[in-house]
């Protein structure tokens, strides 16, 4: 098991469109939306996506001690959470995971409100969101095609900082460990991560039983992923 990040220098994802419009309110079946208006966010979110350079960093570390309202991981690190205790109760390993959609859309989404594009410039932004989180999702299929030789998978879902019980302030140490960055991504006095438009999660590692092993193997099949 490393002890160090692993970097992702160029991530492929298919932009989720239909996460994107579900951001920008629209909803399959209740919200009209006509033809012209369709091509319009379509455009936009092509053209976002050409301004998307997706990176990202992640690290695999088991957890040494858990307690009622806190875990501490081998590296001495200790998170304070009853909540993320709970969601990382039958969990022996975490993985943390961030990733980023760098700062040329940022900088478009910041013209574009600028010039008073505000259209254009809410569609890069539900595009960029929905696409980096899509992001994570690549990077935990790479884990899981790791772990499915361990008879182990990552938990569907993710915690961050910053949520219920989790302190933003842990975002520090999760910036710290994952060296983001060597991947343009810096951390504000106040926590924030700076590009915008980039995470953080923590994914958990479950023992499988043989058939949950068999399951997750036919749709990991489906995946074609490398680091590169």
């Amino acid at each position: 098991m490393q002890h160090y990040p692993i970097f992702f220098d160029n991530i492929s994802v298919v932009v989720p469109y239909e996460r994107v419009y579900r951001r920008l309110g629209y909803r399959k079946d209740v919200t009209m939306i006509l033809p012209w208006q369709k091509g319009e966010v379509e455009r936009y979110i092509a053209e976002a996506r050409l301004l998307i350079h997706l990176q990202g960093a992640a690290i695999r570390i088991p957890i040494q001690e858990k307690g009622a309202m806190r875990i501490v991981l081998s590296n001495d690190v200790v998170f304070e959470s009853r909540q993320l205790t709970t969601f990382l109760e039958h969990c022996r390993e975490v993985v943390l995971m961030g990733s980023t959609a760098g700062s040329d859309i940022m900088n478009a989404i910041e013209e574009d409100t600028a010039s008073h594009h505000l259209t254009r410039g809410v569609v890069f932004d539900a595009a960029a969101s929905e696409t980096v989180n899509a992001s994570l999702d690549w990077i935990m299929g790479y884990f899981n095609q790791e772990l499915r030789r361990e008879n182990k998978v990552l938990m569907q879902r993710r915690y961050s900082a910053g949520y219920g019980d989790f302190s933003l302030e842990n975002q520090k140490t999760i910036h710290r460990l994952l060296e983001l960055d060597r991947i343009g991504v810096k951390i504000t006095a106040s926590c924030i991560l700076v590009p915008e438009k980039s995470v953080t999660a923590i994914a958990g590692v479950i023992q499988q039983s043989p058939k949950t092993e068999q399951g997750n193997n036919e749709k990991l099949h489906r995946f074609n992923l490398s680091p590169y």
